[in-house]
């Protein structure tokens, strides 16, 4: 009994810091006044939404380096400074430094570029200057009408023109009747190993799925840039050798920090995307527990958003900002307290989100561009510059410095 009064307490107090630090954001910065969806949940710990407007007077300038780009979702930067960016309708463009955009890139496989799906991301590793490698995902059709995540790797020409070898390396199981939810950032980890983000194609008969480690559906892969398990992956009982994490509903942003972890930031529903710094074998908790809702407005299962075994978010936001896109900043372009800030894109939020990091926990969050673009894709380029795609059937990459 005592033990369960101590908890509540616990909990108000943490409920009444989050009422006060919730009063305090809504006068000092305009994307905290909105209240959130999901009424009635409670945070976990006080810095785990919400976080205080950074004190930053920094503005912005903006430079087109290319425009005309269709739905462009992920960018890769070549040793030479151009970048190969994807265009979601299942184009491959090299944009060169000059702002040139070739024409597609011939030789990839079909994709499916109904809903959400199509080309996603693409990327390449230290030695690309020597192999012409690259690796890329996108939203494969197979029978029936359903499709699913896979990523494919080959060797680019060395005129940048077409594509040879191509290996399909991953295959999401099961497959959906879906257009939804692909998740899909690739990330190559220090160790050499790819990080494969994915989906729980929306629907609740899928969804569920994210919790079944004998599947492909809302988990994130570590994989060996040929395909198969990564072979230094930790091993598990009823758990699929290639699979990382579990619990996730969708990610679309995925970086690794100074220090080689992974951080993903996944979309919610009505509510709750969420910042994580996922583990292995660890449970997420989608569609168990969740600080958003159902669009319709309805609870999303028990409406629960805590539960023993389950992950809780290192941050999350409500109202969503429709997370796209991820990096941590380093470079000498912006001030020193840029450097370990982690940048993301946002979609719904029409701004590039930064978070301030100390001791793993989110101390502040800026937004800047806001209501300008829906934000895809966010890199550091060679120089110390932020590029950002923009998501729109008139996309651009556009280079972002410190303003005068």
């Amino acid at each position: 009994m005592n033990l369960a009064i101590n908890r509540s307490v616990v909990r108000l107090a943490i409920f009444l810091l989050f009422c006060l630090s919730f009063t305090s954001s809504v006068t000092a910065e305009n994307f905290n006044s909105r209240p959130p969806n999901a009424t009635g949940q409670i945070p976990a710990f006080a810095e785990q939404t919400r976080a205080p407007k950074l004190d930053d007077k920094l503005t912005l300038s903006e430079a087109i380096i290319a425009n005309g780009l269709r739905h462009p979702w992920g960018m890769a930067q070549l040793p030479d400074g151009g970048w190969l960016v994807t265009e979601r309708p299942g184009n491959l463009r090299l944009v060169k430094a000059t702002g040139e955009i070739s024409k597609p890139i011939i030789g990839l496989p079909d994709v499916d570029a109904r809903g959400q799906g199509g080309l996603l991301d693409i990327a390449i590793k230290e030695d690309f200057k020597n192999t012409h490698r690259i690796w890329w995902s996108y939203a494969e059709p197979r029978s029936n009408g359903r499709n699913a995540t896979a990523v494919a790797t080959g060797t680019l020409s060395e005129d940048m023109s077409k594509i040879a070898e191509v290996r399909v390396i991953f295959r999401q199981n099961p497959p959906w009747q879906s257009t939804l939810h692909f998740g899909s950032r690739l990330v190559f980890d220090k160790q050499g190993a790819l990080f494969v983000t994915t989906g729980e194609r929306s629907y609740k008969d899928a969804r569920k799925l994210a919790q079944d480690t004998r599947t492909h559906i809302g988990k994130i892969l570590r994989i060996h840039p040929d395909g198969g398990p990564a072979h230094d992956n930790p091993q598990k009982a009823k758990i699929l050798p290639e699979i990382w994490s579990y619990g996730h509903r969708n990610i679309q942003s995925a970086a690794l920090d100074q220090t080689g972890r992974l951080w993903t930031v996944e979309h919610g529903p009505r509510g709750g995307d969420e910042l994580n710094k996922p583990e292995a074998h660890k449970n997420y908790g989608w569609p168990v527990i969740t600080y958003g809702e159902e669009y319709s407005g309805e609870a999303v299962g028990d409406g629960i958003t805590q539960k023993e075994g389950m992950e809780q978010p290192i941050y999350y936001w409500d109202p969503v900002i429709a997370p796209s896109g991820m990096t941590f900043y380093e470079g000498d372009l912006f001030p020193k307290s840029w450097n370990g800030n982690i940048l993301i894109g946002g979609l719904a939020a029409k701004s590039l989100v930064r978070l301030s990091l100390k001791d793993d926990k989110v101390v502040g969050e800026a937004r800047y561009l806001q209501g300008r673009y829906r934000i895809r894709d966010v890199e550091v380029g060679l120089d110390g510059a932020i590029y950002v795609l923009t998501d729109s059937t008139n996309g651009a990459l556009l280079r972002l410095a410190p303003g005068n």
